[in-house]
């Protein structure tokens, strides 16, 4: 008798191929028979009129410091996902001196807007080094696996102290000693090393990431102590300026090393980056034996603004931060309908020195409200500007109106950088693309600005069903591209595909039902600090290593979740 039989689903097993009717059998937390008639089961589901698909491999989260507290890794489990990548953009919380916790925090709060509040409050800091980091993770009990890479920055500011958190040029000493570190954390299963060498990133100071502007040599020695431990990968955030132009360091790594790199082009400028250029570079790259792997996005970059989230169009205005700034929403909404109010932080202006930053909170021909549900491939014609030039009023008082819709709910999406052709062509042609593989959706991280943990469920609910605007995807390719494709670039062997040995993660979804809704911001983290959480409708089971961790939505209380520690089969450990 086997332990889980899913009978009468339709299975799409991640490889790519159509799906196809029959039964799923499960063992020991392993797949043990797909397809056909399987024989009886302690537990039955009936999955008649349900997609059956492998749990969703995200291998680009920041979930590093919740983690440690929240069991159920929310939102991204509630959207399939049964492993996390995290540890990425050279950010985390290992190794650390005794003191120098602080230090990260500010780090990771400016670089991916995690309140420091609920990182202060809710990271046990049970750990100096990146081994008693991972031993402390596996230690705690939770819903789905996860695996951690071992970042730069915290690397070089525990090496250099002061020197490196300033991003001072690295001894050959202190290149050495970094090696080291990073060796010893790549044996202990760090699954890679991360490093982030984009101006984007700045810690809560201001100040770059510790490993910016780090040198070739630094970088090719973290690389060749990747390449000593076996299979792992290096993740980079990378403006591609400097040595990182033309891709020459990191493909003479992977070559030598037999690695991958996988990259997180990016564009510290409003101009859109010339992805273009990064996938010839990768192509000439890989006929020289390298295998650079660069990331793409499901859709845009972008910053959700409203009156709770981290900014908006007026949040910088002096008018609006003494008049109403600090009172709670549902009296700073009424406050804002006053006439007079209203015209006092409207005759003000952007308080922000940061030309990046004011081009953003005024370009209100590429601001849109986002609705509910959502809509992420809006048209010229809803922009913010558009809509004022209709109605013959300031776009700045159209947004101000906007904002104070839904009780002061409403939000504003605003896509940064590759949204001049409002549309999501660019982003399908990337998708497709067989040298790219799908990541950047931050879980955990961006609390107050962006909700992209809902990726998956959108590649679903928009790419492969609801898309108008263009050519949709198929659903059988946006499967793959978030199971067995993810999973092979971590070298995880053992998942991402529904097939017999295959760990048993697994998604019953109604795929006809599947409903995303608007992101929403909640005060449910430590210290009762702010993030945005996404629901979602349609996930009807989701299982990991054989035990059902969420039923119609609901968790089931079941904890399965391990720590995968490279080198070992790539397996779950524990």
């Amino acid at each position: 008798m086997h332990d889980l039989v899913i009978r009468n689903g339709n299975i799409m097993d991640g490889s790519g191929t159509a799906a196809f009717a029959g039964d799923l059998a499960v063992d020991g937390g392993t797949i043990s028979a797909v397809g056909g008639k399987a024989g009886p089961g302690r537990r039955e589901i009936d999955a008649s009129g349900l997609l059956v698909t492998p749990g969703w491999v995200d291998i680009h989260t920041h979930y590093d410091g919740q983690v440690t507290w929240d069991p159920y890794l929310t939102p991204s489990s509630w959207h399939g996902v049964t492993t996390i990548v995290m540890g990425n953009c050279g950010v985390g919380f290992a190794p650390v001196q005794a003191g120098r916790e602080q230090f990260l925090i500010e780090l990771m709060e400016g670089v991916e807007d995690i309140p420091g509040s609920a990182l202060a409050a809710g990271i046990p800091w049970q750990w100096e080094s990146f081994t008693q980091y991972l031993d402390a993770l596996e230690r705690m009990r939770r819903a789905i696996d996860v695996a951690a890479q071992v970042p730069h920055g915290a690397v070089r500011a525990y090496v250099m102290g002061e020197r490196g958190a300033h991003n001072e040029e690295a001894t050959a000493e202190d290149i050495a000693r970094m090696a080291a570190l990073v060796a010893e954390a790549l044996h202990a299963g760090a699954i890679g090393v991360s490093s982030s060498r984009t101006l984007l990133h700045r810690a809560k100071n201001g100040e770059h990431v510790p490993g910016t502007f780090a040198s070739e040599a630094e970088m090719v020695a973290l690389g060749r102590a990747m390449g000593q431990a076996g299979h792992r990968v290096m993740e980079l955030a990378t403006d591609m300026v400097g040595p990182d132009t033309n891709l020459e360091w990191m493909a003479r790594i992977s070559i030598e090393t037999g690695c991958p790199v996988t990259i997180l082009a990016t564009s510290a400028t409003p101009e859109p980056l010339d992805f273009a250029r990064v996938l010839r570079l990768v192509r000439a790259w890989k006929r020289q034996g390298a295998r650079l792997v660069p990331q793409v996005a499901a859709r845009p970059a972008c910053v959700l603004m409203g009156l709770e989230t981290t900014v908006h169009p007026f949040s910088t205005h002096r008018a609006y931060r003494t008049l109403v700034g600090r009172l709670p929403l549902a009296e700073r909404v009424a406050r804002m309908r006053d006439p007079e109010v209203k015209a006092k932080i409207l005759s003000d202006e952007v308080g922000l020195k940061d030309p990046l930053g004011r081009h953003y909170l005024t370009l209100f021909d590429s601001i849109f409200p986002l609705g509910d549900p959502p809509d992420y491939e809006p048209t010229r014609e809803m922009s913010v500007g558009a809509r004022a030039r209709r109605e013959g009023r300031s776009p700045q008082e159209v947004a101000y109106d906007l904002l104070l819709q839904r009780g002061g709910r409403e939000l504003l999406y605003v896509p940064l950088g590759d949204y001049g052709a409002y549309n999501l062509e660019r982003n399908r042609r990337l998708l497709v693309d067989p040298d790219t593989r799908l990541g950047v959706s931050d879980g955990g991280a961006h609390c107050g600005m962006v909700c992209d943990a809902s990726v998956p469920t959108f590649m679903l609910s928009y790419w492969a069903r609801d898309r108008r605007r263009g050519p949709r995807l198929p659903l059988e390719q946006v499967v793959k591209f978030q199971t067995s494709e993810t999973a092979e670039l971590y070298g995880f062997t053992d998942r991402g595909l529904l097939a017999p040995g295959k760990k048993a993660d697994i998604n019953l979804i109604d795929f006809d039902g599947l409903h995303l809704h608007a992101p929403e911001i909640v005060y449910d983290f430590p210290s009762g600090a702010r993030r945005f959480i996404q629901k979602v409708d349609g996930y009807k089971y989701t299982v990991v290593s054989g035990a059902i961790i969420y039923e119609n939505g609901a968790p089931t209380g079941a904890l399965p979740g391990k720590l995968i520690r490279a080198g070992r089969d790539q397996r779950a450990s524990g």
